[in-house]
């Protein structure tokens, strides 16, 4: 016999006191003297609930612990994994525009516009990127080609048919918003956002051209600037003299010569601009054509026509032509002096009505988009009256119907007369193919003014060629 903590043999107790060589574990739990085996079993038993108890005890106490360390760990991963996704979700989105905004411009977008956006829009972050227009065009093919576009652009309204042909465009005419849009704006510079049966943009500023005159020559004619062609071509007769024409154009491309040739009846091609053969060559483009010739032929239209001096600008302050037709930007960039010299009307009505041409940027959204859905929130925030009244005092003119007839804008004449004058105004041909369409209309006005060849032959010819552009 051996000891251990007491001088006597011991002996193991089961639970109901017998003594068991065999349950071993349970010897350390009631070890009591050899001798008094018969009299603990009372004792063994109390022992043995003793140390039921406090394990109970025990595990309850190291439950506790792990829960807390499990809380404990939870709270040190949890942001790690959920946490850190919310915080990513909670960071704006950024997006960017691409534009060719002047500097007085990008002062007003970036400063008053893009903040008052973002107050409204917190999950969106807006980068405006101010881009040089030389060279523009080549960068915009060559992002494309290398899924390097911005969300959305400003872009020349010419360009948007060739891009959307490209695939590079997002249709916004299949957005739900779409047609409410679409109804407040100005039918003109919508449709140079057409192609192919959908809608690739939206007007975001426009321009057009008006007649202008010196004010000095309607003056001394005691005449007030003409409603109508022939009252022009009468005032222009009775101005003509020495260094004086009644008329100065802005030169043979399309732009200098579309306005005079819609508003006396010519058409370039019909109006789903799928042909041009039977409107081009009609009668009524053949008239008006050569009714231009014959104005030129007797000295009534200015050099500017061929692109010698005085330009346009130069001859109606210095009061060599009577009238001429520009944009809006001929008064932002000349200042008082254009206000003081000169009056402005609507283009004068000829057979094809009062008809200019329009002009402007588009916003596009890029089929590269990165977030597509805040592009076109902004892109619909951009078409509401309070961004688009705020980009008029820079001299822009509006795109909806809304803001130009805002109060802000009524008593502003000079942006008035733009926005009746596009009432009316057409866009130049909306397709890919524009610029090959544009110069070859170009080559044939020019032959026609240098006598070198009948309008109905050329325009015959030029109708035939702008057909194939039109099917490709």
């Amino acid at each position: 016999m051996g000891s251990c903590c007491h001088s006597s043999p011991v002996v193991a107790c089961n639970v109901s006191g017998s003594a068991s060589g065999n349950e071993r574990k349970r010897q350390r739990w009631c070890h009591v003297p050899l001798g008094q085996a018969q009299t603990t079993k009372i004792a063994c038993k109390e022992r043995l609930n003793n140390f039921v108890i406090r394990r109970k005890e025990n595990m309850r106490e190291i439950n506790k612990r792990g829960l807390l360390i499990v809380i404990v760990s939870l709270c040190i991963t949890f942001p790690l994994l959920g946490g850190g996704k919310q915080e990513k979700e909670a960071e704006p989105r950024k997006i960017e525009i691409w534009h060719t905004y002047s500097d007085a411009e990008v002062k007003v977008f970036d400063e008053e516009t893009i903040p008052a956006f973002e107050a409204a829009h917190p999950g969106i972050k807006v980068v405006s990127t101010k881009m040089p227009y030389d060279g523009l065009k080549q960068q915009v093919i060559a992002g494309v080609a290398g899924d390097a576009v911005p969300d959305l652009m400003r872009m020349d309204i010419i360009w948007v048919p060739e891009f959307a042909k490209q695939g590079a465009l997002t249709a916004v005419s299949d957005k739900n918003e779409f047609g409410a849009i679409q109804a407040n704006l100005l039918p003109g510079p919508m449709r140079t956002n057409y192609y192919n049966g959908k809608y690739y943009g939206l007007p975001l500023n426009t321009n057009t051209k008006v007649a202008i005159y010196n004010r000095s020559a309607l003056t001394s004619l005691g005449a007030q600037p003409p409603k109508t062609f022939e009252e022009l071509v009468a005032l222009a007769e009775r101005f003509k003299g020495p260094e004086k024409w009644g008329l100065g154009v802005g030169g043979t491309s399309t732009w200098g010569q579309l306005p005079w040739f819609w508003s006396l009846g010519g058409r370039l091609t019909d109006d789903n601009y799928t042909r041009a053969l039977g409107y081009l060559d009609s009668s009524g483009s053949i008239e008006a054509l050569q009714t231009m010739v014959d104005l030129n032929r007797k000295g009534l239209i200015g050099p500017s026509l061929l692109g010698a001096e005085p330009n346009t600008w130069a001859g109606i302050q210095e009061g060599n032509y009577l009238m001429i037709d520009d944009g809006p930007w001929f008064y932002s960039i000349l200042g008082q002096e254009a206000y003081e010299k000169t009056v402005w009307e609507q283009f004068p009505k000829g057979k094809g009505g009062s008809v200019s041409v329009v002009g402007g940027e588009n916003l596009v959204i890029f089929k590269g988009a990165r977030h597509p859905e805040e592009a076109w929130t902004l892109m619909q925030y951009l078409l509401t009256d309070e961004p688009q009244l705020r980009m008029a005092r820079t001299g822009l003119i509006p795109t909806t119907k809304s803001a130009g007839g805002n109060p802000e804008l009524e008593d502003n004449e000079l942006v008035q007369i733009y926005v009746k004058q596009l009432q009316t105004a057409r866009p130049r041909t909306p397709h890919p193919n524009w610029e090959k369409i544009s110069e070859a209309v170009g080559l044939a006005f020019e032959s026609a003014y240098r006598e070198k060849g009948t309008a109905e032959r050329l325009l015959r010819e030029t109708a035939q060629e702008i057909d194939g552009y039109l099917k490709d």
